[in-house]
């Protein structure tokens, strides 16, 4: 990393605690660029930048005459503007959507151990709801087994990843799938788990 990226990288973390140190929520005006280069002991060009990039992804907007506000934070915005660059190549994308299969097949094998009767209920309720479609479907119920995982960094990782994904390609895999991995929950049936998401997998 160039000096430059250093301090760029450092203004946005001091953005950032400054945020949270003066507990500011959306709508909130931030300080002038120069009362930020004192406070933060930083160069207006650097605060600048860091103030640009925010903007770009939609986590500050820029008032006329009044100043700037923090925004309400639209996750898709962020992944539409960041995946026109990223995910340009189709490798990168069959490399996303590879990786998105694999943390929710262990998001599957995760919530296994915290699948009770109600949550067999749960997911029965979700595949079998006529309004949603086949993607809404996939997610919901995907959304689910990561809640059980207990695990909120994982669940954001895939959070996250499904929004790249829903800019290039939508995923899902037919019914039986589904009601194939609420029927190894229901029979305690771990060690077929794997199996199911290989074969899943290899029809797509």
């Amino acid at each position: 990393m160039s000096p430059k990226q250093k301090v760029y990288q450092g203004v946005l973390q001091e953005l950032r605690k400054y945020i949270d140190d003066h507990d500011l929520k959306p709508g909130d005006k931030l300080p002038s660029e120069r009362e930020l280069s004192e406070n933060l002991e930083a160069g207006r060009s650097s605060i600048r930048e860091a103030l640009r990039a925010m903007e770009l992804l939609g986590l500050i907007e820029t008032r006329h005459g009044e100043g700037t506000f923090l925004s309400h934070y639209r996750p898709y915005h962020s992944v539409e503007v960041l995946s026109s660059f990223i995910l340009q190549g189709a490798n990168t994308r069959n490399d996303l959507l590879f990786a998105k299969k694999i943390i929710e097949k262990e998001a599957a094998r995760i919530a296994y151990d915290h699948i009770r009767l109600d949550d067999i209920e749960q997911l029965y309720g979700i595949i079998y709801d006529s309004t949603l479609s086949n993607n809404e479907r996939h997610v919901a119920f995907f959304q689910y087994l990561f809640y059980k995982t207990e695990n909120l960094l994982l669940a954001k990782v895939w959070q996250l990843m499904d929004e790249f994904s829903y800019t290039i390609s939508s995923l899902s895999y037919e019914q039986s799938f589904y009601l194939e991995l609420i029927k190894l929950y229901q029979t305690k049936n771990y060690g077929k788990i794997e199996e199911l998401f290989y074969s899943a997998c290899n029809k797509q």
